[in-house]
């Protein structure tokens, strides 16, 4: 007598099994969709009205003659079934005794890459399907190459079609090996060959006969049996908040879904920006109380202390930090049907932090079927390049080939909301390749006085307080340096920014003063008035001066207001600003020369000293500073 089937014990066995996402990619009608669908008919996973509807479509509208055409159980698409090709991405579901499987079934057509890039991101293991007729052909390089950028790091290469070369092992064995001589130039650790043929089933299911010279595993049985859980990264605990709940007032929690590493009851841990710590008090889930939780589950935690945590704020360990930075290189995909448009603004999702940022420049492209790089001003759609963004506030990031759920973003049009492009992160930038860098050019302009902004693209931007960010230094320092890259990067963010130095001042609004102690401070009590009546209208200003007296520079805080002024010291030698400006240290006929005819007060109360050597890093430690008082941005 057969034994009633308990349906509990069944669905909680089935629940453990383990779930394995992988998608294939190959050339048009290399067979990805009749692999597929062979290997959902041989499993028997079918139902009986889905094998009706198969043998029907079949002699309507099927591509394999007299036989099943087992593709048309993933075309659903009437343009797809009509031309015998795979046009969107296909999802299926389906499971065995040992393993839960979904399949994503990805265009081949190159005007279809960012499908396939869809179709990749969450994938364990990709399947490539080469035609044995035809051997390795440049869209298996394409999608090889693809496979590699989304850091899939097993591969399946099936060799279909083994029924038309009458399953010749020679044949076989030298697609392999030109295979092999590409794919050693990209980062995929494990790469299996398989040789079948999806209509006709040999080894898909069940190991072929017609092969017996083949010693490996059938399709299904690999899939099966590969090791996916050491793919998974245990040892950085990456917790973005999603949400806080606060369901009553004697309960606080952080919602997330872990994306990386283990969290456990009483471990200390650190809140990202604020870097303050507690430790776990519990760890929440529907279920009831966990000890310890790791990636994929979603939960959430409560701490022992009163931290302000909110939405977009990462816990970690206090020993194992993420990058914090706000500049990065990446691989970028661009999807929108419009080409990108480098001056516009984006929004970034990253994790679950959004904010905005800026394409700096555009590396290079590669071609996505030789590999060749080209350099270009924009990407179009279905390119893929190497870019170098910004973002308005710093992002918590891993590289993505160590951690793709925080190397992971996606690019977002402020205005469309369209999401035009996703990206993988490679690093920060070393300090020599910051955007903030001042180029030959750039340095050019500002020894003639002018400025890096044109008049035209002045525009009221506000996000911001108004304040004076006043820049002191001698004569050769690098303020004046400074303060115009300063001012070119706080415009570039969408601050609204006004910058006054010496020369330009003293060519107008101070041109009958000459440098005497009596006339310079005349001088710069009429910037400071200046300065205060654009910060009556919200605006910020970059105020270069040499200001040597410290008497001076508290008539000037005064008439600005302490809670707006801000000063800033460029702090160099003499030494040093006699090599910078040999010249005009030269010349005897100067009066009043600051640090030499008269004295020049270092001041002691300057938020920030900075250093001359490193200018090209000075406007990032500016623009931290203004962002931590809530100056610019101020959301």
């Amino acid at each position: 007598m057969t034994q009633p089937i308990d349906i509990k014990a069944f669905l909680d066995q089935d629940e453990k099994k383990d779930l394995l996402r992988l998608l294939t990619a190959g050339s048009v009608d290399d067979g990805k969709s009749t692999l597929i669908g062979r290997l959902l008919f041989d499993s028997k996973r079918l139902y009986e009205d889905q094998l009706a509807a198969l043998q029907r479509d079949s002699k309507r509208v099927g591509h394999a003659g007299e036989d099943i055409d087992y593709a048309l159980l993933l075309d659903g698409l009437k343009a797809e079934r009509e031309q015998g090709i795979t046009i969107d991405v296909a999802y299926r579901y389906f499971s065995t005794n040992k393993r839960k499987f979904i399949i994503a079934d990805t265009p081949g057509h190159e005007q279809y890459t960012r499908n396939m890039v869809t179709g990749a991101s969450t994938a364990n293991l990709a399947i490539i399907l080469i035609d044995a007729t035809k051997g390795v052909i440049t869209q298996t390089r394409r999608h090889t190459f693809l496979v590699s950028l989304l850091g899939i790091k097993h591969v399946v290469l099936a060799v279909n079609k083994m029924d038309l070369i009458d399953f010749d092992e020679q044949v076989f064995n030298d697609i392999c090996e030109d295979y092999k001589n590409f794919v050693a130039q990209l980062d995929i650790p494990d790469v299996n060959y398989i040789p079948l043929s999806a209509l006709k089933g040999d080894n898909v299911v069940d190991r072929s006969e017609r092969m017996d010279w083949y010693k490996g595993k059938a399709m299904l049985e690999f899939l099966e049996s590969v090791h996916i859980s050491s793919d998974r990264n245990l040892d950085d605990l990456r917790y973005p908040v999603q949400y806080v709940l606060r369901p009553d007032r004697d309960f606080r929690g952080f919602s997330a879904r872990i994306a990386s590493g283990v969290v456990r009851q009483g471990e200390e841990i650190m809140v990202l920006p604020s870097k303050k710590r507690s430790t776990i008090k519990s760890i929440t889930t529907y279920d009831g109380e966990l000890d310890e939780a790791f990636p994929p589950q979603a939960v959430t935690i409560t701490l022992n202390d009163e931290v302000d945590v909110s939405r977009g704020d990462m816990i970690v360990y206090p020993d194992n930090l993420p990058r914090m930075e706000r500049h990065f290189e990446a691989t970028v995909v661009w999807m929108d049907e419009k080409p990108m448009d480098p001056t516009i603004q984006f929004f970034i999702k990253h994790a679950n932090n959004n904010t905005k940022v800026r394409i700096d420049t555009i590396k290079y492209k590669t071609d996505v079927n030789t590999l060749q790089k080209s350099e270009v001003d924009f990407l179009e759609l279905n390119e893929i390049g190497r870019a170098v963004l910004t973002t308005n506030k710093p992002l918590f990031f891993d590289p993505y080939k160590k951690n793709k759920n925080t190397g992971a973003f996606v690019l977002i049009h402020p205005v469309t909301n369209n999401t035009v492009a996703v990206g993988m992160i490679i690093d920060k930038l070393s300090a020599d390749d910051l955007p903030s860098k001042i180029s030959d050019q750039h340095r050019e302009l500002i020894r003639k006085g002018k400025g890096l902004i044109s008049d035209n693209e002045y525009q009221a931007r506000y996000n911001q307080k108004g304040a004076t960010l006043w820049v002191t230094g001698l004569h050769g320092s690098g303020k004046n340096e400074f303060a115009f890259s300063l001012e070119k990067q706080l415009f570039d963010m969408g601050a609204t920014v006004v910058l006054l130095d010496g020369s330009s001042v003293r060519s107008g609004l101070s041109k009958e003063l000459d440098y005497s102690p009596t006339d310079r401070a005349e001088h710069l009590r009429r910037v400071a008035e200046v300065s205060r009546l654009l910060n009556d209208q919200g605006i910020i200003t970059i105020c270069s001066f040499i200001s040597p007296d410290e008497a001076i520079r508290k008539q000037v805080t005064d008439i600005i207001g302490e809670d707006r002024f801000h000063l800033f010291s460029m702090d160099a030698s003499m030494e040093f600003c006699k090599k910078n400006k040999p010249e005009f240290y030269a010349d005897k006929t100067i009066k009043y020369v600051p640090g030499v005819d008269v004295p020049f007060e270092t001041p002691e109360d300057a938020a920030l000293k900075l250093d001359p050597e490193d200018n090209g890093k000075n406007p990032e430690l500016v623009i931290e500073y203004i962002r931590k008082k809530l100056i610019f941005p101020i959301k």
